[in-house]
């Protein structure tokens, strides 16, 4: 780490090799995400097994968050992301050598997935844990922020219409692409200089801890988030955040196509408008939090998330849906780049990778049952319903900011034993 003439702390070399490392995973991801179900889409038309995909995808997080973070706690964080850029790669390079002998199954297809998932679970917590250890406290919103930039433009922007082109030029280029782009994503990882294990390998304190139960390990970080009210709180404002958009997304395209009257395209343009506004969020999120405060930043940042699952409640205007989703991009960024680095910046380093799994278990295992809920309510109800109720959690969830300013925010991070 570095300061600039005027002061200002550097990102340095290492963090901007994990940034371009990320860059190439979070294109491979994309790739990969939107390629699988169209390769599956020329084996059969079935809604259930094509869902199955994302269901294969995502299941790891929940199964594996909380033993993964203790892994993160006890090894070398760069080379769990080492190992599970190569773990993609190699579940890719398998999937395009079947393929090319047309001897896959839509079975294999849901364990190549898997495979995938899991390993994106292992790298996507080291990564977060990583990041404090490249660069000053000061600049964590900054560093975060960009990141979440590159990770977006590469997974969102970038890949969907890419994976298009490549499921056009043949099944095994579709799936092949992303494996060279996660190795390219290794060949990154070495230049990122540092030392990435919490304590010395050979420390009374280490060897008791690799000896110990993975359960105490587990329950140590989960008690940590349970006895931090702040963090607490946030990981469950997240929870119920995705809940509601689930909830939303699961059917808003019966919406769109219905009542709304978009083609598949235009569908598609609208859903981007998230992506565009996170993307702003990203670059945005460290000159609102200086210039409003942490405090106000969140709760401007948390109310333009509501806009997201309120105005399709509203109204079937496209234009004003797609001006909410924006807006809603935005503030979703800029509030995970504020709360993620507050979690950085209050844990302790040796427990941050169970306490992040810990909120991920939280905050991500709520989207199934989001999902689940939106059918449910929207078959029973109708769609503007499933609109209304989750316009109603999201209300729920800004008063979870009631009582929540910078002072004991800052206390958080000034009274954390790191």
């Amino acid at each position: 780490m570095g300061v600039t003439g005027n002061g200002t702390q550097r990102l340095g070399a290492p963090y901007r090799w994990l940034w371009t490392s990320t860059a190439f995973s979070g294109l491979a991801d994309g790739l990969f995400r939107v390629g699988l179900p169209l390769v599956a889409a020329t084996m059969t038309r079935s809604p259930t097994l094509i869902a199955g995909l994302t269901f294969a995808v995502t299941l790891p997080w929940l199964l594996l968050a909380l033993p993964v973070g203790a892994f993160v706690d006890r090894l070398d964080r760069r080379r769990i992301m080492l190992a599970a850029n190569l773990t993609r790669a190699g579940c890719a390079a398998v999937l395009a050598g079947l393929l090319s002998t047309d001897t896959t199954a839509i079975w294999l297809l849901y364990a190549i997935a898997f495979g995938v998932g899991a390993a994106g679970v292992y790298y996507e917590i080291a990564a977060q844990s990583i990041v404090p250890r490249l660069v000053h406290g000061d600049v964590l919103a900054r560093a975060n922020g960009r990141l979440f930039g590159i990770q977006l433009t590469t997974d969102e922007f970038v890949g969907p219409p890419l994976a298009g082109a490549l499921v056009a030029a043949g099944a095994t280029a579709a799936v092949g692409a992303p494996g060279a782009l996660w190795a390219v994503g290794v060949a990154a990882l070495p230049l990122v200089r540092g030392r990435f294990r919490v304590g010395s390998p050979a420390s009374p304190q280490a060897t008791a801890r690799r000896s110990s139960p993975l359960r105490r390990d587990i329950a140590e970080g989960v008690r940590f988030l349970w006895r931090q009210p702040l963090l607490l709180r946030f990981t469950a404002m997240n929870g119920l955040f995705n809940l509601a958009t689930s909830a939303t997304f699961a059917i808003f395209v019966l919406q769109a196509l219905g009542p709304m009257s978009l083609s598949g395209t235009a569908y598609g343009a609208l859903l981007a408008a998230i992506a565009a506004g996170s993307l702003l969020g990203s670059v945005l999120a460290e000159r609102v939090e200086r210039l409003l405060g942490r405090t106000r930043t969140l709760w401007v940042s948390y109310s333009a998330t509501v806009l997201i699952v309120a105005a399709p409640a509203l109204t079937t205007n496209a234009y004003a849906i797609g001006a909410a989703f924006f807006l809603g991009g935005a503030g979703m960024l800029v509030a995970n780049v504020v709360t993620v680095s507050l979690r950085q910046r209050i844990t302790p380093d040796r427990l941050l990778g169970r306490v992040t799994s810990a909120h991920r278990l939280v905050a991500w295992g709520t989207k199934p049952l989001g999902a689940a809920l939106g059918g449910v309510v929207g078959e029973l109800f109708g769609l503007r319903s499933v609109f209304a109720v989750m316009t109603a959690v999201a209300l729920v969830l800004l008063t979870a900011l009631l009582g929540v300013d910078d002072r004991r925010l800052d206390n958080a991070v000034r009274t954390t034993d790191r």
